[in-house]
């Protein structure tokens, strides 16, 4: 478990204070993510051109796959989604999701310039059948003109793996061809529900359904495997953008429309150069900071549907869904904790040994993942990963709890169990506490900035780029800066934190790539691959419906 204080040596904490010497990090606005996707087993995409957007104010021309006719809402998953669309060209893909064991079957019509010349989808790791189209080097391809070719599957285990273009892949992938499928288990394991069982993911679904909150899974577990049980769910796709590719690409399919309506001999195809290599833009499920933490299907990004905003209470399961797109190798930080992998490109890495794991009776082969500092992707690599934070390890109590405060809420019990966690009732709003640290106090002044003796000086508020991210609060939930002052104590003066003690609600904590230069656009910092990860305390309602 990492501190809390964001240790730095490098740029970052000479540039935003507020994020190198943060105790706590704040967010109190409501965010949405989740693993947005349309549903199977049939699917009918086209590779079309379009413009995204950087937060630099530039629109690239780029080319996606999408959606040939706009799905039916039914089609959209989570269900709780309210406002999804799927254009035909999007960056990334639209996410294709479906079930262990099903057939799936893609048909892919080529909408692109005619200069682009033939296009395809690669479904690496299952075993496909094309029809149609034409004969490729890696696969059947798809004409230009509205040419098609359908790709059929068996949906053969679970797990989170890429799709992108076999054809001119040093073009077509660098231009936007790429997306992701997800495959769930045909069978959740029996631990993994709420029904008759006292596991963790079981209690802290029944956590979130007592505080009235929705499930916004696609499914219980992340495999057939007692466990792989998750409470949310986050799919990341990182990829970089050469804008030089891109605008010669245009210039080019400008200059190649007339021939090729003409029907002139040459001069109607591209030859895009695609080294040297200078990527400027670095994304995440197809935005840079801060556009990542904007809503899926936001109304501005009429190509870049998806977001990348984790949010989760304490104790909670989280399953990261991992893809390395593009060309680059990108070593992405969760800060707050370690990812505990538990497979890579749809294979769950099991050790040989086996065990009876709780709520089941059958043994089976226990996990061998490795726990990650940095999940690190290499081109097409896609993983699978759990992620937790408990509020272990701070040293002090992150719910600001006193002893001597007539607040009911300063008072509640901590009775750890045997690991040493709150969770004997899943209502409680300090569920999952780490029972080390009930009542321990922070320090004499655990508010307000450095001058009042507080843990950190807010920069100017015309800095900011998205928002005061720092609240001067070391506590979750709401209210808890108050109640840890105790009844004698005092509250933070006007304006030395970012958010009024009553309406405080949790730590925000940055989640980045550890090459910087990929939290930049345009070599300017922040942006980049760069969002926050949000823990709050069970009194707020994470409603991740757009």
């Amino acid at each position: 478990m990492s501190a809390l204080i964001i240790r730095k040596v490098t740029v970052m904490n000479r540039l935003l204070p507020f994020l190198a010497s943060a105790a706590a990090l704040l967010l109190t606005a409501a965010v949405q993510a989740a693993a947005p996707g349309i549903t199977g087993p049939t699917f009918a995409l086209t590779a079309q051109p379009a413009y995204i957007t950087q937060p630099d104010g530039q629109a690239v021309y780029s080319w996606g796959y999408g959606c040939t006719t706009p799905p039916t809402s039914a089609a959209f998953v989570p269900a709780t989604t309210t406002t999804p669309f799927c254009n035909t060209m999007q960056v990334p893909g639209p996410t294709l999701v479906v079930t262990e064991g099903q057939t799936v079957t893609v048909t892919l019509t080529n909408g692109l310039p005619t200069s682009a010349g033939n296009t395809s989808i690669l479904f690496p790791g299952f075993n496909v059948t094309a029809t149609g189209g034409v004969t490729g080097l890696l696969t059947n391809e798809a004409a230009p003109g509205g040419g098609t070719v359908t790709y059929t599957f068996t949906a053969g285990s679970p797990g989170t793996r890429a799709y992108y273009s076999g054809t001119q892949g040093d073009l077509q992938v660098e231009m936007g061809l790429y997306g992701a499928i997800i495959v769930l288990p045909s069978a959740v394991p029996a631990n993994c529900t709420t029904s008759g069982t006292t596991t963790l993911a079981a209690k802290n679904r029944l956590a979130e359904i007592a505080n009235g909150e929705k499930d916004f899974r696609l499914a219980g577990s992340a495999f057939d495997h007692p466990d792989t049980c998750y409470d949310r769910e986050y799919l990341f796709q990182f990829s970089e953008m050469d804008p030089n590719i891109h605008a010669q690409a245009l210039a080019q399919v400008t200059a190649a429309a007339s021939a090729c309506s003409a029907g002139a001999a040459g001069g109607c195809s591209l030859n895009v150069p695609t080294e040297p290599y200078h990527p400027v833009y670095f994304m995440i499920n197809g935005r840079s900071m801060p556009d990542d933490m904007d809503t899926n299907y936001a109304a501005q990004y009429l190509h870049q549907p998806y977001n990348g905003n984790p949010h989760m209470h304490p104790g909670e399961l989280v399953l990261l869904r991992i893809i390395g797109q593009g060309r680059w190798q990108h070593p992405f930080h969760e800060h707050g904790n370690h990812v505990r992998i538990l497979a890579r490109d749809g294979n769950l890495i099991l050790s040989n040994s086996t065990i009876t794991y709780p709520g089941t009776t059958t043994p089976a082969r226990a996990l061998a993942g490795p726990l990650l500092f940095t999940t690190t992707t290499t081109p097409g690599l896609a993983m699978d990963g759990i992620f937790y934070w408990t509020g272990k390890g701070l040293n002090w109590d992150a719910y600001g709890h006193h002893p001597g405060s007539a607040d009911p809420l300063a008072i509640l019990p901590c009775t750890a169990d045997a690991n040493g966690y709150n969770t004997g009732d899943p209502t409680a709003i300090n569920y999952y506490e780490w029972c080390q640290d009930h009542n321990k106090p922070l320090q004499a002044a655990p508010f307000g900035d450095v001058a009042g003796g507080g843990p950190a000086t807010l920069p100017d508020a015309n800095l900011f780029t998205n928002g005061a991210w720092f609240g001067g609060s070391p506590y979750l939930g709401p209210n808890a800066t108050v109640r840890a002052t105790g009844p004698t104590g005092t509250t933070p003066p006007s304006g030395t934190i970012a958010n009024p003690p009553a309406s405080e609600a949790g730590f925000a904590f940055m989640w980045h790539s550890h090459n910087e230069r990929e939290i930049t656009t345009n070599n300017i910092f922040p942006g980049g691959m760069l969002m926050m990860m949000l823990v709050d305390s069970r009194e707020f309602v994470i409603d991740e419906s757009n």
